[in-house]
């Protein structure tokens, strides 16, 4: 059946990296599967779309940092199925950008990886103002309230899990589809451990502990480098600090005094090799990154998740034993040293990692959008 969708429009919002991630790894599915349609990205708290959304990204991206404790609060009020007017009163403040991005690319499918968009858009639909599919890509391990609307076609999820809560919140079954997060396709395709760890330059000898940060270098990584220091046996540590170039520079002052060898990076396009020559990964458990690590089958520490995504992210994977939790980055040295110290129960964790895996979610959410929507555009048309 053809991709009936000559301009697909792909929103994402810039307040982290991991919705920008999904953008991309789904674009470049869509477009790989079905080269005759246009795709484009667009970033919804873009300050050149929206002075109000980019304030909104200011404000949030303070929040978490200074005040994590009023995020949590109203992260989990607004998770109440009773208050729809937290939905209606964000979707009318944001759908003058929603309306600007549709007319200036004029899509015939809108794909979204962040909600609020997403709800602006069903917001111009139901009024009769916009005339385009819509899809959710829900970048996380649980599902929102803000991601629920009767005007989105399709909903893509991290699990069954995630697809259970979104029906419990009245999508309808049929329309949701647990085909894991969207990563670069370029994990799918395992790497040799020994072949990735020459060619970054490491050594076989000394076990990898890779740190990352995310894209901006938040989180406690330098406390959780120090914290190393404690294990007995000589450790490579490599950590990605992302665009924090002063994490970086505090990284390199902590090095010399080591008793371990430390790599500090900036932002790289390394990730899967890096995660193929890894023992374990020390993170936050940001859901595009621990996405990649499960496809990677890399055992996961995790250290100071945000209030709410994060901390049901870090949940769903300490239930099913792919990762441990710390309560403090601290903690860092006396769990990799344990863990080292076991070797069965290191590679039950990264066994059970790859088992949560799915590295080619992009791909099966193009292809289900594409035969799905199709369909229904055809029967629409009365064909």
């Amino acid at each position: 059946m053809p991709f009936p969708f000559r301009n697909v429009l792909i929103v994402t919002a810039s307040v982290g990296a991991g919705h920008d991630q999904a953008a991309r790894a789904i674009g470049a599915e869509i477009g790989a599967l079905y080269p005759a349609a246009r795709v484009t990205i667009a970033d919804f708290m873009g300050e050149e779309n929206s002075y109000l959304n980019a304030l909104l990204k200011d404000t949030y991206l303070k929040m978490i940092s200074l005040s994590p404790q009023v995020y949590e609060l109203l992260y989990r009020w607004s998770q109440t199925r009773q208050l729809p007017g937290v939905q209606n009163l964000l979707a009318r403040a944001m759908k003058r950008s929603m309306r600007r991005l549709y007319v200036r690319y004029r899509p015939d499918l809108i794909v979204f990886t962040h909600p609020f968009p997403c709800g602006a858009a069903a917001y111009l639909r139901r009024k009769g103002k916009l005339d385009a599919p819509l899809v959710g890509v829900v970048t996380d391990f649980s599902a929102h309230p803000l991601w629920v609307y009767d005007e989105v076609d399709l909903y893509f999820v991290a699990a069954g899990e995630t697809r259970s809560e979104l029906v419990r919140q009245g999508v309808a079954a049929e329309r949701v589809f647990p085909t894991g997060i969207p990563i670069d396709a370029s994990f799918g395709r395992l790497l040799d451990r020994y072949a990735a760890t020459r060619e970054l330059g490491l050594t076989a000898r000394e076990p990898t502990v890779l740190i990352m940060g995310g894209g901006l270098g938040i989180g406690p990584v330098a406390d959780a480098v120090r914290s190393l220091d404690g294990v007995g046996r000589a450790l490579q540590i490599v950590v990605v600090a992302g665009r924090n170039a002063e994490l970086r520079r505090e990284l390199r002052a902590i090095a010399p005094a080591s008793r371990h060898s430390i790599a500090a990076l900036g932002y790289t396009r390394r990730v899967r090799e890096l995660m193929a020559a890894a023992d374990l990964l020390i993170t936050k458990p940001g859901a595009l990154t621990v996405s990649e690590a499960l496809s990677a089958g890399l055992p996961m520490v995790l250290v100071s998740p945000l209030p709410g995504h994060e901390e049901d992210n870090a949940a769903y994977l300490v239930e099913r034993g792919a990762a441990v939790l710390l309560a403090d980055a601290g903690e860092a040295g006396a769990t990799v040293a344990a863990l080292l110290d076991s070797p069965q129960a290191l590679e039950e964790m990264r066994r059970l990692a790859r088992g949560l895996g799915q590295p080619w979610a992009a791909s099966a959410a193009a292809g289900i959008i594409g035969r799905r929507l199709a369909a229904r555009r055809d029967v629409t048309a009365g064909v």
